[in-house]
């Protein structure tokens, strides 16, 4: 058969399967998005909103999305492709590097030129943009190609002292006028973006003193009459007030979590009592973070020194931990920490302490710069394209009378906030700590810190109570696919119930252990060590509970279960929804639950994270960055990567916005041939630039006729001469590993904050000496929404869930899509309304609630 004859059969084929494949319903009276009738935008208000969440994982993996307020028109989609031209942005970093940088300035680089604008790095930071010349140099797309996985900043970064001299900003001022640029995007910390408003605000008079020393034109002093600085903050201390999340933060807890699990079995096998340092010199993020993901005995921070005893209750702590049958101690130190006289407190005076007081074999490990190094998390990667994205749009969008301005991360939500109010905020924290106002500072610090600080104090600091007189019985299960977290979750859930006084209970084998009675009574030690394990420890599966009602009411009556804590993923939902219907029949039936989302997929309603997905992203992009390797080196070659996720496309969507991919297939956004000729068409033209490789995902279940292996061979055949193609099905290595960071300290909270409820569930519902709970909110799933942790009933999530295909009606993730494709290359239509707008920072005093 020659090469027409298989394009002939080829087509055919696709248009008699052509009913089976998916197309986009749209209901009855609505119209198509060309007609779409437009709202008026929402009108303004001056009150100021809270940028803490309510009630956050105030860690990682969290992936920021934008305010939709209006829809536009396609003449306004269409003004967004030229909203550049004409115009100028340079970008460059400053102070300390961070990974995930890199993916900044590859977004910036390339939305810029998306937008029709000239894009300049400045090489070296603001050295650079003093010096000019050879460090200010044009960007081109190909430029920041295979930039996305590196560490570091590879533009370089610099201190700069003439920057802080007038004379310093007159050249740089110089240097930038005579290029056009009039948009600077800085990625730094305070001190960077506290310069950069400093030159913003003299620009004026520094274009004054050009023009008289005869240096600019007049016509270039007018062209550039005023200057738009946004800002990205890059620090791995996550120090800025306005932000939840830093880039590179995420990425330094990668590494310190990675040294801790390591150092853990080695202290296991010696009983010893490790002390580690991390980073933090004003700011304890890192350290209490890291304390709640490996289950620290202790951690030290500058913000929130110990009491004067701490000496003594330290000692206990690490006493009573051996006790209970452990054979090591993992004390976290900031680099920062003092005690309350403001004395520091070093890693040396506690091993000299342990040492002497308790004889336990210590060690000390100081991470250092190692926090800095490595590839950026798949987290740091979105964050910094994401707001990478942001900045140009803030940029290009400003005037003459618009505040320079940081892009932040609010929960799940990016916003646009005053630069100074964010960089004085900052300021009154450290200014705080001096006056030794600790309680200020950890309010300023925002409720996400102080949420993560109230759950340490519970896990760390509270014993359990002796007597369980006058205790509830509460049940806790996994239920579904394995998901890495579970078992952090599992952990603070049991220890959580023990805190309280409870008799906590583990189901092994989910629904299925539950029928069958293979339950047993928990203890404190039970759980120990569960926060870093991957899988599930009390085993999990699938099955759901309609079948074995009898045996399941006839086990909770035997173990007198008053509350039971589902943690998994669909079918930990629709098993849910199953008990609230079972009620009817089975009073035994009528006890609280929640379920805690736990699953790769990121597929429970209700929720727009899940357990186990951050995990499952890193694991994909790790996979892709070695993939991506092997075709660079090889030339002309594109893989074709198989995700996990079933249905739902946020892990192909997310790890293709992570790892640089050139498309993601899901089923969320229905595909046909010519969309599939389209890809092939891009990477040929790909092929004739310098960046010869391609990447392509796809979900296992876009599409049930375009598999995986029809994929591969169409591009195969139709890259013949100018690419090869590869294929690679990664399968269940997704379940496994450890979990991230973000997944040990979501699921450690999430399991908190369960326990918590349920115990406040099962006393509201005791009547006549016994539990009966049958209102709808008596059986809740507990989800991230946004800027908040909130418990939902499962049955008013029924309407908002798509059954047959096990996925919500709704997910936030799709608005990403669009930048995925404009990273890409592709030619697409990008929504300018779909952006933050600017808020004001709450600067919350002591004695003051947070609104």
């Amino acid at each position: 058969m020659n090469k027409e004859e298989l394009h002939l059969t080829f087509f055919m084929c696709v248009i008699q399967s052509r009913q089976l494949v998916r197309t986009p319903q749209r209901t009855a009276g609505e119209a198509s998005t060309s007609s779409m009738l437009i709202p008026k935008p929402p009108p303004k208000t001056d009150n100021m909103r809270s940028l803490d969440p309510v009630d956050d994982p105030g860690t990682v993996g969290s992936i920021p999305i934008l305010k939709t307020e209006w829809i536009m028109t396609h003449e306004e989609h269409h003004a967004a492709k030229t909203l550049g031209i004409g115009k100028a942005i340079a970008v460059l970093t400053s102070g300390g590097d961070a990974q995930g940088m890199n993916a900044a300035v590859r977004a910036v680089v390339r939305v810029g030129i998306f937008t029709g604008a000239r894009v300049f790095f400045v090489h070296e930071g603001y050295q650079g943009l003093v010096d000019g010349g050879d460090h200010i140099r044009e960007a081109t797309w190909e430029s920041v190609s295979m930039m996305l996985q590196l560490g570091g900043t590879v533009i370089g970064s610099a201190r700069c002292k003439d920057f802080r001299e007038r004379e310093g900003r007159l050249r740089a001022a110089y240097n930038l006028v005579k290029r056009g640029i009039t948009n600077l995007c800085v990625i730094g910390g305070d001190g960077s973006l506290t310069g950069a408003d400093t030159f913003r605000s003299e620009w004026s008079d520094l274009l004054n003193d050009l023009q008289k020393a005869g240096k600019i034109t007049d016509e270039e002093a007018t062209k550039s009459s005023y200057l738009n600085i946004v800002g990205l903050v890059g620090s791995i201390d996550n120090d800025f007030c306005g932000t939840d999340m830093t880039i590179g933060t995420d990425s330094a807890l990668h590494r310190i979590i990675e040294i801790v699990d390591a150092i853990t079995t080695t202290a296991q096998s010696h009983q010893r009592t490790f002390v580690l340092e991390v980073m933090g010199r004003h700011c304890g993020y890192l350290a209490l973070v890291t304390s709640l993901s490996c289950g620290a005995d202790w951690v030290f921070i500058p913000e929130c020194p110990p009491d004067d005893d701490w000496e003594e209750h330290l000692c206990r702590r690490l006493s009573e931990t051996r006790t209970r049958g452990s054979r090591l101690n993992i004390i976290i130190v900031a680099e920062g920490a003092i005690d309350k006289n403001g004395k520091s407190i070093t890693s040396e005076d506690i091993k000299n302490l342990v040492v002497k007081r308790l004889g336990y074999d210590t060690r000390v490990t100081v991470l250092g710069h190692v926090q800095r190094g490595g590839t950026p998390s798949a987290f740091d990667r979105i964050l910094g394209s994401r707001m990478g994205v942001e900045a140009v749009m803030a940029l290009l969008e400003g005037t003459p009378d618009t505040p320079a301005c940081v892009v932040s991360l609010s929960g799940n939500q990016a916003v646009r906030l005053p630069l100074m109010e964010c960089v004085q905020v900052t300021k009154d924290v450290t200014k705080a700590m001096d006056e030794k106002k600790f309680d200020e500072a950890m309010k300023l610090r925002g409720r996400s810190f102080m949420n993560n600080w109230e759950v340490y104090k519970l896990l760390a600091h509270v014993r359990p109570p002796v007597s369980k007189s006058g205790s509830h019985t509460v049940a806790v299960m996994n239920v579904g696919a394995p998901a890495a977290g579970m078992n952090a979750a599992v952990r603070s859930t049991v220890r959580i119930g023990l805190i309280q006084g409870n008799r906590v209970l583990v189901v092994h084998d989910g629904f299925e252990g539950l029928a069958k009675g293979q339950i047993e009574e928990a203890g404190w030690s039970y759980v120990g060590g569960w926060t870093g394990q991957g899988g599930s420890k009390l085993g999990t599966k699938r099955t759901l509970p309609k079948k074995s009602f009898e045996q399941i009411s006839a086990n909770i009556t035997k173990f007198n279960i008053q509350g039971l804590v589902i943690i998994g993923g669909f079918e930990a939902y629709t098993g849910g929804l199953e008990l609230m219907e079972g009620r009817k029949q089975f009073d035994e039936l009528c006890i609280p639950f929640v379920v805690i989302p736990a699953t790769v997929s990121n597929n429970v309603p209700g929720s727009d994270f899940s357990i186990g997905a951050d995990t499952a992203l890193n694991t994909i992009c790790t996979t892709c960055d070695r993939i991506k390797q092997s075709a660079a080196g090889t030339k002309r070659r594109v893989f074709i990567i198989e995700t996990m996720g079933g249905y739902c496309g946020y892990l192909a969507t997310m790890a293709g916005l992570a790892a640089g991919a050139d498309a993601a297939y899901i089923f969320e956004e229905p595909f046909t041939i010519r969309d599939l000729q389209a890809n092939v068409e891009h990477l040929v033209q790909k092929m004739k630039t310098t960046v010869k490789r391609g990447l392509v995902l796809r979900n296992e279940k876009c599409n049930e006729n375009y598999t995986t292996d029809f994929i591969f061979n169409l591009y195969s055949e139709e890259g013949k001469g100018i690419f090869d193609s590869r294929k690679n099905v990664l399968g269940h290595m997704q379940q496994g590993g450890s979990p991230t960071p973000f997944d040990r300290n979501f699921a450690t909270k999430m399991g908190a904050k369960a326990m918590n409820w349920m115990s406040g569930k099962i006393k509201e519902s005791y009547r006549n000496g016994r539990i009966f709970a049958n209102t709808p909110d008596s059986g809740c799933v507990l989800g991230m929404r946004k800027r908040a942790l909130v418990f939902q009933p499962v049955t008013e999530l029924k309407d908002q869930t798509d059954f047959e295909h096990r996925i919500p009606k709704e997910q936030w993730w799709l608005k990403l899509r669009p930048i995925l494709k404009i990273l890409a290359k592709y030619e697409i239509d990008l929504d300018t309304s779909d952006h933050a707008h600017l808020e004001h920072i709450n600067r919350k005093r002591s004695g003051e609630a947070a609104v």
